[in-house]
């Protein structure tokens, strides 16, 4: 294989694979999309959780990226929500000690970049990738 050849070979490799991104991009997905649609749209979710009347598909890009897109479906399997978890609003939604469980962190805001214990506190630390690390706690 010739090195010309090569490069247009990786070139449309990439491209395909953007074009792929645009197209399985979560908050991209219309309300009121069949499960088995949004399955095909966006692949295999990295989470599925029960919820009161339907589901949540977990998209989640951690650990290393910045997004997770809960994608809710009622009991008749169609998309009612699609919301990108880790914004600066995650802030306006605080977690309750003693209220919220880990199973609800997780159903929420998917799985943490980093879990730490640290001496001074008898319990672990979760963390997240934000795409906005200079937020404040109620800051938009």
């Amino acid at each position: 294989m010739t090195a010309a050849r090569r490069a247009l070979m990786a070139a449309a490799a990439a491209t395909l694979l953007l074009m792929t991104g645009c197209a399985s991009e979560p908050t991209r997905l219309a309300l009121g999309t069949s499960r088995a649609d949004a399955l095909q749209q966006l692949g295999a979710p990295s989470a599925i959780y029960p919820l009161g009347s339907g589901e949540r598909l977990q998209y989640s890009r951690a650990p290393m990226g910045t997004e997770v897109n809960n994608v809710d479906l009622d009991a008749n399997g169609r998309v009612v929500s699609v919301r990108q978890e880790l914004d600066g609003s995650m802030f306006d939604r605080t977690i309750q000690p003693g209220i919220w469980r880990e199973a609800d962190v997780l159903r929420t805001y998917g799985r943490p970049f980093e879990i730490t214990r640290v001496g001074s506190f008898d319990g672990v630390i979760w963390t997240w990738r934000s795409p906005n690390p200079t937020a404040r706690p109620g800051a938009a």
